[in-house]
């Protein structure tokens, strides 16, 4: 289950080189560890694990204040500084070796150059992470919102309480244990919160790529983790966004194992199912929300894909790959399923905030409910075609290739499906939504809409440069060619696949840093920034304010509560309305705690 997508099935989608052409034989002996098959795949998880943790250590030593704006954008400049230092060495190292010397060579260098790449591009957001909490021991958040819950859940850990309701239980727990390990102190869950997210963070690119590695070559592999750890990594819950970007790489590779299984000996095929149930399970417990989204359009998918054909002894090896998979995958996750079946629906999310305003079927945009002077009649901005943009119409033009030229691809299939379920599953919530006086959680399907687009798309392109380079090897051979030689020399493809490569490096180092500009410290409550700025303002563990906390008396007291199940309110809350718009907006007045914060003059307005 581990292995790697091998380097020989062709670079960049070119064919898999033909034995004539294959690369020069070479006596050295770095050649032959080159061909020992567990090298390069675990070469390529060090280095890409390395850089990520290695540039967010190094991420520490940026000295600048970040309350103040000149501060960040030297902080800013500071990560551009040092992720080219560590970039374009790798780059120059990628082109050298397209140009000169072995391909062998290249494509090992490629492999780890990528895999490198990929660590770097969240190493960034870790690392304005640490500059924008630099001088605080706590997290983005502070002690409020959903840091606030994830503290207090990890609180009930410590003392006993075990698991809080039907949320995932795996990272409060897994802040507990690393509060009383690392801090054992008043406020240390807080403290260990910060530690995961700075961790889980920039360890998310690296997880995204070795999980497209399974299924896809190295450039295909960066050109959809990349780009979809920068867009969709939330770093104040960065397990959330994390497992939703494994998860679907895993469950093609699941389904593309259900039917390899019908031709290989069961105990393989077993231990393979047991390994996956076992991840899957784990990815449960960390995260459970994606599973409710991708499992409608996957499940009927598996009954499609599955090998009922193929003879009586095909369909018992499979229907034990798949039975051995979602029985352990079952054990693992049974405290989560259990809670969950027992108090589901004592659990509902009535919480709106500006993306339950807008047009459900807008997918290709999302904003927290922290939208900062958005409004819903004025974001999303209508596109040129139909309220689409330029952006929208080649994204789904690219889709339409990967549904049309590589529908027999077992990941176009998978995420078809997951599309198509989670769009049901989208518009199912949202129309009962007035009805049901309930949210569930609907906006949070753009995430898995938008990433199952972008996976069509690159692999749209993929099967494009599949079916042009077949096309030229077939039809652009002169008749007296040397048996074996290419119309398009490899060299050529190779150089071509390092200067894209060079291409999504540059994009994602621009994209990191949009992504983490987001995320400096803002007073404003309805920015982004304001979770940093309240962990700037939040005591220590000695009762004293952090050295940037812009006043050093109205720091806000450390809080040791344990998770208790908040009352339903019975209704939609209105999130980032005026509460004077609530009966127009959510259909109900706004309660007496909101109406407080409305100026008598506004009052005195809205009644004329």
């Amino acid at each position: 289950m581990t292995h790697l997508a091998p380097e020989e099935v062709g670079e960049a989608g070119a064919p898999a080189p033909r034995p004539a052409e294959a690369a020069e034989p070479s006596p050295s002996r770095s050649r032959e560890w080159l061909s020992r098959r567990w090298v390069l795949p675990l070469a390529e998880i060090v280095v890409s694990l390395v850089a990520a943790l290695g540039f967010t250590l190094l991420s520490t030593h940026i000295s600048v204040n970040p309350l103040v704006r000149l501060g960040q954008v030297s902080g800013l400049a500071k990560l551009q500084q040092y992720v080219a230092v560590l970039g374009l060495p790798l780059l120059a190292v990628l082109l050298y070796t397209a140009y000169r010397g072995s391909l062998l060579r290249h494509q090992a260098a490629k492999r780890l150059v990528c895999a490198a790449l990929a660590g770097l591009a969240t190493g960034v957001l870790a690392g304005g992470v640490v500059v924008a909490l630099r001088g605080t021991p706590w997290g983005l958040g502070g002690q409020e919102g959903d840091p606030g819950a994830l503290i207090d859940m990890a609180n009930s850990f410590l003392h006993g309480e075990g698991m809080s309701g039907i949320y995932p239980p795996l990272f409060p727990a897994l802040m507990a244990a690393w509060a009383k390990f690392r801090y054992d102190m008043p406020g240390g869950t807080g403290f260990a919160l910060k530690d995961l997210q700075i961790f889980f963070t920039a360890v998310a690119g690296p997880m995204t790529y070795l999980a497209w590695r399974l299924l896809l070559r190295p450039f295909w592999a960066l050109l959809i983790a990349v780009p979809s750890a920068l867009l969709f990594m939330d770093p104040i819950r960065p397990y959330s966004h994390g497992s939703m970007l494994v998860l679907l790489p895993l469950l093609g590779y699941c389904l593309r194992e259900m039917r390899r299984s019908a031709d290989r000996p069961p105990r393989p095929s077993l231990l393979r199912g047991a390994g996956l149930g076992l991840v899957f399970g784990v990815v449960f417990l960390w995260y459970s929300g994606w599973f409710v989204w991708a499992a409608p359009g996957v499940a009927v998918l598996a009954l499609f894909l599955f090998p009922w054909r193929a003879g009586a002894t095909a369909v018992k090896r499979s229907a034990g790959f798949v039975g051995i998979t979602l029985l352990t995958a079952g054990v693992v996750g049974a405290p989560l399923i259990y809670q969950m079946a027992r108090l589901g629906s004592q659990h509902p999310d009535r919480y709106a905030f500006l993306a339950v305003y807008v047009d459900p079927a807008y997918v290709l945009g999302w904003v927290s409910d922290r939208s900062g002077l958005l409004e819903y009649q004025t974001w999303p901005v209508a596109g040129e075609m139909a309220g689409q943009s330029g952006f929208a119409l080649l994204l789904l033009f690219a889709v339409g290739l990967g549904v049309g030229l590589a529908l027999r691809n077992v990941m176009v299939l998978t995420a078809a499906a997951t599309l198509a379920g989670a769009w049901l599953a989208r518009f199912w919530f949202a129309s009962h939504m007035a009805h049901d006086k309930a949210v569930q959680l609907y906006p949070r399907t753009t995430w898995i809409i938008m990433y199952c687009l972008m996976i069509l798309a690159v692999l749209g392109m993929m099967a494009v440069i599949h079916r042009g380079s077949g096309w030229a090897e077939r039809t652009l051979r002169p008749g007296d060619a040397v048996p074996g030689a290419r119309v398009v020399p490899r060299r050529v493809v190779a150089q071509l696949a390092a200067g894209m490569v060079c291409a999504v490096a540059l994009f994602a180092t621009m994209g990191a840093s949009w992504s983490v500009n987001r995320y400096m410290p803002q007073s404003d409550a309805m920015s982004m920034g304001i979770d940093a700025y309240r962990a700037q303002n939040t005591k220590k563990a000695d009762g004293t304010c952090p050295r940037y906390a812009p006043d050093k008396k109205k720091c806000a007291d450390i809080v040791t509560n344990d998770w208790r199940q908040r009352p339903d309110p019975g209704g939609i809350w209105c999130g980032g309305i005026n509460p004077l718009n609530w009966p127009a907006v959510c259909g109900r007045k706004a309660p007496a705690s909101e109406l407080k914060t409305v100026e008598p003059k506004e009052q005195a307005e809205a009644k004329k």
